[in-house]
């Protein structure tokens, strides 16, 4: 079909829209059927009016309450704006049947039913879906499909567009064709998105498993439910899976050589999180100089967090095929020293005992596997080397200072006890005498 036909069948229905309208303007029962519609209309207003505050209090659960009957009360009470439109939908279905038994006839209030219809449907888009997605679709389909529909002309466009064909090579399809896969794809993906977000948080809450095995679980269903959305789409589309068969080989030998890498990264990846010698929490320092806490694993990579706030992306492959030294797997303690000296006029005897009763009340401080220990590492040119090894659970980093506390408490306790901390000294000899007097100018 043409512009021109186009436009003549676009004139045509704004001829016989117009006509329509003229003859309600004229006709008794067409006035009677407004008169319905006005009071189906202040029906509807006052039963929304006096049901909104019952059902918004009785959905809005208390404070605080995460539980799934919540959950469920607080989605259903995203849906009260459409109670006054749809309250309004029923009683005037309820006039339709009233005014076609009646008259015989009902055109004006089914016209106004499915304005109400297309006020819902407005409604839903602007002020309850959030997504963006969905937002975009509701706006710019659901909108004007339901517009449409209230102006009685949605099979005639529905028409026009099917006849619509767009060739592609050796493939064609109609307009409608691809605005319904379209649809039908974003709602299908968009439930699968939901389900794998509340699938993922579910198994997160699962403190018995391991965080590796949780990850690896949620990735798995990550994978299952796109991958069920995707025969869904095709299934529902009627598109025939064995010629995407072909294509899909096809592909595959092409981009198998340039996605080893890919392929690699993510099967290291699943080693990783089967194995579980590297999960999200741990402090990992790997042989190329990356070094950070896991704050995320993905199915190509595994992003650590630097002290200073950076994150770096490291591929999955590097944990398997360099050295990567783990501070913090499983919980395990760290060791750490803290070197200090005293003076050589110092009974080095009391030394070990005064500081390793420092060390031990930090709060982070563990006795187990070891308690402090201080001791003597040698003899200094200023004065006598000390060193306190202690063990703590955790990194010597970032929200943690331990060395930093502990050398305040070593610093206290020898203050405490009159012990001096030497400074650097240097002792200069002379080989010949300084002159017994300046000579004067």
């Amino acid at each position: 079909m043409d512009g021109t036909a186009l436009l003549n069948s676009a004139l045509e229905q704004v001829d016989r829209l117009w006509g329509i309208a003229q003859g309600w303007l004229l006709s008794p029962a067409a006035w009677s059927q407004f008169g319905l519609l006005l009071v189906a209309y202040l029906a509807a207003l006052y039963a929304s009016r006096k049901l909104h505050p019952l059902l918004d209090r009785w959905l809005t659960p208390p404070e605080g309450q995460d539980s799934y009957i919540a959950r469920a009360r607080r989605f259903v009470s995203m849906f009260l704006p459409l109670l006054l439109p749809l309250l309004a939908y029923v009683f005037i279905g309820i006039g339709e049947n009233v005014t076609r038994s009646l008259f015989g006839s009902g055109a004006v209030i089914a016209f106004g039913k499915r304005v109400f219809l297309f006020l819902a449907v407005r409604i839903l888009v602007k002020e309850i879906i959030a997504d963006p997605v969905m937002k975009v679709l509701g706006r710019y389909l659901l909108v004007p499909v339901a517009g449409l529909y209230a102006l009685g002309i949605l099979d005639e466009v529905m028409a026009y567009l099917d006849a619509t064909v767009v060739p592609l090579g050796n493939l064609s399809f109609s307009v409608l064709f691809a605005i319904r896969f379209v649809v039908v794809a974003s709602a299908i993906f968009w439930l699968g998105r939901w389900s794998n977000e509340q699938s993922s948080q579910f198994i997160k809450k699962q403190d018995e498993m391991r965080p590796a095995m949780r990850e690896l679980i949620a990735k798995t269903l990550e994978i299952g439910i796109f991958g069920v959305a995707f025969l869904l789409v095709m299934n529902i589309m009627g598109i025939n899976l064995t010629s995407l068969a072909v294509l899909t080989g096809v592909i595959g030998v092409g981009l198998g050589f340039g996605l080893q890498k890919i392929a690699s990264n993510f099967i290291s990846g699943v080693i990783l999180l089967l194995e579980g010698q590297a999960t999200v929490g741990d402090y990992v320092e790997l042989d190329g100089g990356e070094a950070g806490t896991i704050i995320k694993m993905t199915a190509r990579a595994t992003i650590l967090e630097t002290y200073d706030g950076r994150w770096i992306v490291v591929p999955n492959e590097d944990f398997i095929t360099t050295r990567v030294v783990n501070y913090s797997d499983s919980g395990s303690a760290n060791r750490y020293e803290a070197p200090f000296s005293v003076s050589y006029d110092t009974d080095i005897n009391k030394v070990p005992d005064i500081i390793e009763a420092a060390v031990a009340k930090h709060p982070g401080v563990l006795s187990e596997p070891f308690p402090p220990d201080c001791e003597l590492r040698g003899f200094g040119d200023n004065g006598v080397d000390f060193a306190v090894e202690f063990w703590v659970e955790g990194i010597d980093d970032g929200r943690n200072k331990f060395t930093s506390d502990v050398l305040f408490l070593i610093w206290n306790a020898l203050k405490d006890e009159g012990i001096t901390i030497p400074y650097p000294q240097r002792v200069v000899e002379l080989k010949t005498p300084l002159p017994a007097s300046l000579p004067t100018a």
